[in-house]
């Protein structure tokens, strides 16, 4: 029951600094509109592995539904959370190791490891990045615009999401 608590204080602390802080930070203003930090992501991420993926993709969509309510992006989010924490079972169960999974393990650098955590994270979230920027786009004309904003986008969110992570230390 503690380690629930401890998750949606985590997720409404997360929901909070994409929406208030994140959002307002544009780097369009100095003509490049290619970085969009996304940190919510981390909620999905750090769900415990042994949670049910009908779980997991409830919580994704509620999350999802929650962070367009706030950037007027009507399913776009949505969309994107929602297919990360699909495939999600699918990361995990790729690099599972040999001899499985702990019963209560949670995805993060103290039980798993750095090397299998940035293996995890980065795949979910290039993932993430490639369909949100492509469902955005809605059209493979602006291919380029969709490969820059994913690699760019990327690039940032894994790296304030490493920060987030090594000044957190979430083992639960």
């Amino acid at each position: 029951m503690n380690n629930i608590i401890r998750h949606i204080i985590r997720a409404v602390i997360l929901i909070l600094v994409q929406v208030v802080v994140l959002k307002r930070i544009e780097f369009g203003d100095y003509g490049f509109d290619y970085i969009h930090i996304m940190l919510y992501p981390v909620i999905i991420m750090l769900i415990p592995i042994r949670t049910p993926a009908a779980i997991v993709v409830s919580t994704a969509f509620l999350l999802g539904f929650t962070i367009d309510m706030f950037y007027d992006s009507p399913g776009v989010h949505i969309s994107a959370i929602v297919f990360m924490a699909y495939i999600r079972s699918f990361v995990l169960k790729l690099l599972e190791p040999y001899e499985g999974y702990n019963v209560d393990a949670i995805p993060n650098i103290s039980s798993q490891g750095l090397t299998w955590f940035l293996s995890y994270s980065a795949m979910l979230l290039i993932a993430f990045c490639l369909f949100y920027f492509s469902v955005e786009a809605f059209s493979f004309v602006y291919f380029k615009e969709i490969v820059f904003r994913t690699i760019f986008s990327f690039i940032s969110s894994i790296l304030v999401l490493f920060i987030y992570i090594l000044l957190s230390n979430p083992k639960g």
